[in-house]
């Protein structure tokens, strides 16, 4: 389960005194979790304001409520406090939350999911692109659709036969190939522009 530093548990205890209000406690929660984009969200909350599924973990002094749907994400994690000569440094480690490798006995589905989410999906960020899964067809064909910089871009054929569909087709057993199934003529910020096809014949 999470482990909380007698430090951490101090510096929040003093934090919740300062607000004097009653039945306020900390919040733990994972954003993205599964992801690689995945991050630990912390808040202050009242009694009011929970969903009523959280899990509760005793403090001294105060509760810490866990996200009932990060509660695997935040398994085994860690919240410490720093004193340092500058003030002091709240540290979360949560190393599960960008979920854990499937396994030998993972799906297809799972595999490609996976390697696109913490592959794929990263490396294309850095043209403020992305794809997602659409299907993964019993044939293993997976159908894929580009968003964002990738949608419309005029080397969306070169990612996707060179980039994704090699590294999908090396690292998942199973899959056969990679198709788009993309309208890229509706792409509203391509991060290269697609060459226009020859007018109409005189």
């Amino acid at each position: 389960m999470i482990q909380i530093s007698e430090s951490a548990q101090t510096h929040f205890r003093k934090l919740i005194e300062r607000e004097a209000l009653p039945g306020l406690g900390v919040r733990l929660s994972a954003v993205a979790a599964g992801t690689a984009r995945a991050d630990v969200r912390l808040e202050f909350t009242e009694p009011v304001d929970l969903n009523g599924d959280e899990w509760a973990v005793d403090c001294e002094g105060f509760t810490l409520w866990l996200e009932a749907a990060s509660v695997n994400y935040l398994d085994g994690a860690q919240i410490d406090y720093e004193v340092q000569a500058t003030g002091g440094q709240l540290q979360i480690r949560a190393p599960r939350i960008k979920g854990e490798t499937p396994g030998e006995s993972a799906s297809v589905v799972e595999r490609v999911h996976w390697l696109v989410e913490h592959e794929i999906n990263p490396q294309l960020a850095q043209h403020g692109g992305h794809v997602a899964v659409q299907e993964v067809t019993g044939e293993g064909v997976v159908v894929l659709r580009f968003g964002g910089g990738c949608h419309g871009c005029g080397m969306a054929d070169v990612t996707l036969k060179q980039g994704i569909e090699k590294t999908l087709l090396e690292k998942v057993p199973g899959v056969t190939a990679v198709r788009d199934a993309t309208d890229h003529d509706t792409g509203a910020a391509p991060y290269i522009a697609r060459e226009a096809g020859p007018g109409p014949a005189a």
